[in-house]
């Protein structure tokens, strides 16, 4: 980017207050200060348009906000927009934008304006006098094809490929069929033939149907006459000695003679530089390859605007062609969307996204991503001027399919089953068979990458292979036209299901993290398994174990609804035999834990769990049976039936130990610590979770859905230290977790968000808490997970009232409140209830507020007390006092700090004794701060947070 001042212009401004910089070149035009050129002539050009040219070159790629364009070009001056659309419009049409292609300046509605064409630097530009004037350059030689007006993403590799020619001598570009090889070579050869002196030769190979062809056809373009029926010695006698540059485009189907023809000239012949296209190599002595990738892309599922995915070449060509097939050239924030997912399904080759964006101002932009989703148009017409293997999708594929044996033919078509990157092994168990032996697959599929019709990419020690959108959905074409699709996907859906299997039986033996990142690249093909089995009866004996296996994928990877979807559906389907058995167990418990955090935590959520703990216990799986209690352990939390919470965990702690697992044992640790802080023992809850903290790289190695608190055992921590009088213990516990990003475990980032926020609240820090709001809102509403986002509204009501915004904070809460009672969702529910009260009767509700109080700790009493009863009953007691009935309120503040001396929670006590001791002093009861000095002095740390201030101000109030 060349950095220009934002200072003063010519008219009123300090013209030297905007530097000169060095000439810079857009197609045929250079800029250099205040001088634009084409081809050497100087450009007439207005001062304002001037001034918005320059701006915006100096930000190609960039959108530039319409008010800091005005303030640029009219400093000083109050303008209307329109003025700055008409010197657009002046400046695009002097640069002839939109005119045979040429794409300069885009308009992003609402946004302001984009440079999009590429900005190469240059030396300074000189000004065209008729003594200093550029020459004009030669005519290009006649076997050149016509050079394209403008070329989209390629320009860095043109200028990587003309230093390696040089230095190389011998090059050849390789790629797959339309990803642009012949524009490259083309440009390429324009762009050196100066430095050949205009002695370019470009020879097209593609139209010849015999090989014995190409030394002729060489020979005849050097203008060399021989009556002999091999004149290759010929041809490199002649080059002996000359410096030229000679380009062999589209060699593949011709490649043994080429190779054989372009070897002997790289040997005899050291002044000829040879460039090769080819969808292989020609493997000869001095070739090097120079592989050319697809058009870089927006990365697929990132919301980016519509000038952040325009700095994307894929993007930027889709558009320039769209625009030059009539659609409209405004692109929005809403299209941008669109956009990247055209061009990610398009894999970046350059034909492929041609031929649709001529067709966008037929169908738009959203059908256009719609027909991509259903089928590829192979079929889909390009340029009539084209050469015909060029012209369709179909052609250029149909002609790499001609140059292919059977063997590479047979096992190609069955390779596109495979829905994303497969291995070799996934290879061999899909293409291989009684007629097809496990080498022929291999030589086949090494072939298959030779010839660019498969990608492949290193993996560690190992590689993955993959087919483009558009050569698979070719050969599943062509193998649905053999009649053996049925056959090969049922290879794939087993395929896919036994190795998920194996995966989870390894990672059931502690090798998680690796076989996660390889269950994980079987996603696509895992969903495209499930969609073939239950749509066709010749899949109908995978479905129930291809379920099972998926849905623990899902769960892994965090796609809860999809788990949920597939588990139900396949426990529908269960016959006779799977009942009670393995494949029961995996879905049932998949299907529970799905159920309770994308829907709500209902009967049949806990109804699942139920079956798949009791087929466990049955089937003596103490690996399952473990995760089933940790995660009925959850569903007992969240819908506040505490009493149930010990028994299970304690039970888990002994299968943990029969088990022997160091993982299981920390998990187990972990859990019961959570369970006592919760149900209402702090000193068991610490001495539990410090002993789960010592074994933390234990937990970590455990599995997302593991209840354990896996990956953050030190949350439930933070909270149990705060209530047993560790402020600052607590505060360091959680502060790492703000600004740090989500992990693997997204239900977990949920959970920690939740807690961390409500010990924030505790310490009175609302700017934190809003903050782990904003975040967990953000994070549960991407991933699906719905109860959270009710939770997320109950903490941001709370900071509202917190702040003394007791109107709206009512009113979200009771908004907030209902839905979580709907989902049983009720951990953080008398928390929030709390809230209610205070801002009820902030707003002189104090009767509905004492009413709310009452029925929430009839709640919490009935499920056997929870960790907050303190605080409900303080909370009581506080307004039975505004409600002028001090001797129920003096009761429920003595039985609140009963309780939370038998907790263990010296906060709670705390705020229930200085409570009291207001109570005390308006009754003028002797000493009434007594024993608020006492439990205040038992504290060693945390002075400076608000329940300790607060304490700290009453006990030195003059006459304390």
């Amino acid at each position: 980017m060349i950095e220009l001042s934002a200072g003063q212009g010519p008219r009123g401004r300090d013209a030297a207050a905007i530097p000169d910089f060095d000439a810079v070149a857009f197609g045929p035009f250079s800029l250099r200060s205040r001088l634009l050129e084409k081809d050497g002539l100087p450009v007439r050009l207005g001062s304002r348009a001037m001034d918005i040219l320059r701006l915006l070159v100096s930000r190609a790629g960039e959108v530039v906000p319409k008010n800091e364009i005005l303030g640029y070009a009219w400093s000083g001056l109050s303008v209307e927009e329109v003025s700055l659309r008409v010197h657009v419009a002046e400046l695009r049409k002097v640069l002839g934008d939109g005119k045979d292609g040429a794409r300069y300046i885009t308009n992003i509605p609402g946004r302001g304006y984009c440079f999009v064409a590429p900005v190469r630097r240059g030396g300074r530009a000189e000004v065209a006098t008729p003594a200093s004037r550029v020459p004009e350059r030669a005519a290009p030689p006649p076997s050149l094809p016509r050079r394209l007006d403008r070329m989209v993403g390629r320009e860095d590799a043109v200028a990587e490929l003309a230093a390696r020619l040089l230095r190389d001598r011998f090059v050849t570009l390789r790629g797959p069929g339309g990803i642009g090889k012949t524009t490259v070579a083309t440009a390429l050869a324009h762009e050196m033939c100066d430095s050949f002196d205009g002695n370019v030769h470009f020879l097209e190979f593609g139209p010849l149907k015999d090989g014995a062809l190409v030394a002729s056809t060489v020979a005849a373009a050097l203008g060399l006459v021989v009556h002999h029926e091999d004149p290759s010695a010929s041809i490199v006698n002649f080059l002996r000695g000359r410096r030229l540059l000679l380009v062999l485009d589209s060699c593949e189907h011709v490649i043994e003679e080429v190779a054989r023809l372009a070897e002997n000239i790289y040997r005899e012949a050291p002044g000829i530089v040879i460039l090769a296209t080819s969808r292989e190599s020609l493997l000869v002595e001095g070739e090097q390859i120079f592989e050319l990738v697809s058009l870089p892309g927006p990365p697929q599922g990132t919301r980016l605007s519509a000038g952040e995915v325009l700095a994307y070449p894929a993007v930027r060509l889709f558009v320039d062609r769209a625009v030059a097939a009539g659609h409209r050239d405004d692109i929005t924030d809403e299209d941008a969307e669109v956009l990247a997912r055209i061009c990610g399904k398009l894999d970046g080759i350059a034909l492929a996204i041609e031929l649709a964006a001529a067709r966008v101002g037929l169908y738009g932009l959203r059908e256009m991503a719609a027909l991509l989703d259903n089928r590829l148009q192979l079929e889909w017409r390009g340029r009539r001027t084209a050469p015909p293997r060029q012209q369709t999708l179909g052609a250029t594929l149909d002609w790499s399919f001609g140059l292919i044996g059977e063997s590479e033919r047979i096992v190609f078509q069955r390779l596109a089953v495979f829905a994303g990157h497969f291995t070799l092994r996934g290879a061999i168990a899909v293409a291989a068979g009684a007629e097809m032996a496990e080498d022929r697959v291999v030589e086949a599929l090494e072939q298959l990458v030779v010839k660019s019709l498969v990608s492949t990419q290193p993996d560690g020690a190992s590689r993955r292979y993959r087919l483009l959108d558009a050569t698979r959905a070719y050969a599943l074409q062509k193998l649905g036209d053999g009649g053996q699709l049925a056959q090969i996907a049922h290879r794939h859906a087993l395929y896919v299901q036994c190795t998920l299997e194996a995966g989870m039986r390894d990672k059931e033996g502690g090798d998680h993290a690796s076989r996660l990142q390889e269950s994980a690249s079987l996603l696509a093909d895992a969903r495209a398994a499930l969609q073939w089995a239950y749509a066709n009866d010749d899949g109908a004996g995978l479905r129930v174990p291809l379920a099972g296996s998926c849905t623990r994928l899902f769960v892994e990877l965090n796609l809860l609804n999809e788990a949920r979807i597939w588990s139900d559906r396949a426990l529908a389907m269960l016959d006779e035999a799977d009942r009670g058995g393995a494949w029961e167990l995996e879905l049932q418990s998949t299907l529970g834990h799905a159920l309770m955090f994308t829907e709500r935590n209902s009967e049949q959520a806990e109804a699942a769990l139920r079956r798949g703990l009791e087929i466990a216990e049955a089937l003596s799986d103490h690996a399952n049976t473990f995760r089933l209690l940790s995660r009925l352990n959850m569903f007992y939390r969240r819908t506040g039936r505490y009493r149930h919470l010990v028994p299970t965990a304690l039970h888990a702690e002994r299968i943990a130990r029969v088990i022997g697992d160091t993982a299981g044992i920390a998990g187990s640790k972990a859990l019961l610590g959570v369970s006592y802080h919760l149900a209402g023992d702090q000193a068991a809850a610490q001495a539990h979770l410090d002993q789960g903290l010592r074994d933390d790289a234990a937990l970590r190695g455990t599995q997302p859905g593991h209840f354990a608190y896996s990956r953050t055992p030190q949350i439930p921590l933070a909270r149990v230290l705060w209530l047993r009088g560790f402020p600052d213990r607590a505060l360091e516990c959680i502060r790492p977790l703000v600004g740090a990003s989500a992990p693997h475990d997204v239900v977990m980032h949920c959970i920690a968000l939740c807690w961390s926020a409500s010990v924030f609240g505790w310490l009175g820090d609302w700017s934190s808490v809003e903050v782990m709001t904003g975040r967990l809102t953000a994070h549960a509403s991407m991933h699906g997970l719905v109860p959270y986002e009710a939770v997320a509204a109950g903490f941001r009501a709370q900071s509202m009232i917190a702040r003394g915004e007791a109107a709206g904070g009512v009113d979200l809460m009771r908004s907030a409140l209902p839905r979580l009672h709907a989902d049983r969702y009720e951990l953080y529910a008398s928390a929030f209830a709390a809230d209610l009260s205070r801002g009820l009767v902030s707003l002189g509700q104090l009767t509905e507020g004492i009413q709310v109080l009452h029925e929430t700790i009839l709640r919490v009493e009935r499920e056997g007390g929870a960790f907050d009863m303190p605080e409900l009953l303080r909370l009581r007691g506080e307004l039975e006092i505004q409600g002028g009935n001090p001797d129920a309120a003096e009761a429920d503040l003595v039985a609140s700090i009963s309780l939370a001396e038998q907790q263990g929670a010296l906060s709670w006590r705390l705020r229930a004794e200085m409570s009291l001791a207001r109570l005390r002093t308006r009754q003028h009861v002797q000493n009434p701060l007594e024993q608020l000095a006492q439990t205040y002095a038992r504290f060693s740390e945390g002075f400076e947070t608000a329940d300790l201030i607060a304490a700290r101000r009453m006990l030195n109030e003059p006459g304390a």
